[in-house]
């Protein structure tokens, strides 16, 4: 995904999700039209400037995320969510699979009182539609520094594909995640 010049974008926005591996959740989202730019780091924690290296350790508190720029003239914050809810499981508590921790935790990090909002709505939504068997654990905060990973993670699926790691975890999740794209989704 090539970095877009986002001021070219009038209606662009931004959103901050947490969804385990912050390559998974940037490889499925790379499939959204609307999604101009796609930046995995962390966030969530208290420790400033953290490493790839610090953060796997789970003791700086920091969540694998992605900042996600989009055009709201072509998808909407509530899209997004839906999309966000769809990519993985948001009744696993630290974990998604094997990745393990709370670095890997389900967060969405809100910029504003409208997105917080937005949010609160989206789980009274699928909470009384019983979309999941388990209760919905994922964490409503407010956003908070947002620090970019190394660039090596950034489109480390399409970079990277034969991987072990992203041809047993990443790709399934890709596949399954073009499944619902393929409904209906707004």
């Amino acid at each position: 995904m090539t970095k877009p010049d986002t001021q070219l974008f009038m209606n662009a926005g931004t959103a901050i999700f947490a969804c385990g591996c912050f390559w998974c959740l940037e490889a499925q989202f790379q499939h959204l039209d609307g999604v101009l730019e796609i930046i995995p780091g962390f966030t969530g924690g208290h420790v400033p400037h953290p490493t790839y290296e610090q953060v796997c350790t789970g003791t700086t508190g920091h969540a694998e995320a992605c900042k996600i720029t989009f055009d709201a003239g072509k998808i909407s914050y509530k899209q997004l969510l839906m999309a966000f809810f769809e990519a993985h499981d948001p009744t696993q508590l630290n974990r998604q699979g094997n990745d393990i921790g709370t670095q890997y935790r389900s967060a969405l990090f809100y910029l504003d009182e409208e997105q917080h909002a937005e949010i609160e709505a989206c789980l009274e939504l699928l909470t009384a539609q019983g979309v999941y068997d388990r209760p919905i654990v994922t964490q409503v905060c407010p956003a908070t520094a947002f620090y970019p990973a190394d660039d090596y993670h950034k489109d480390y699926y399409n970079l990277h594909g034969d991987n072990p790691y992203c041809a047993l975890v990443v790709q399934p999740k890709v596949k399954k995640f073009l499944r619902y794209l393929g409904k209906d989704f707004h």
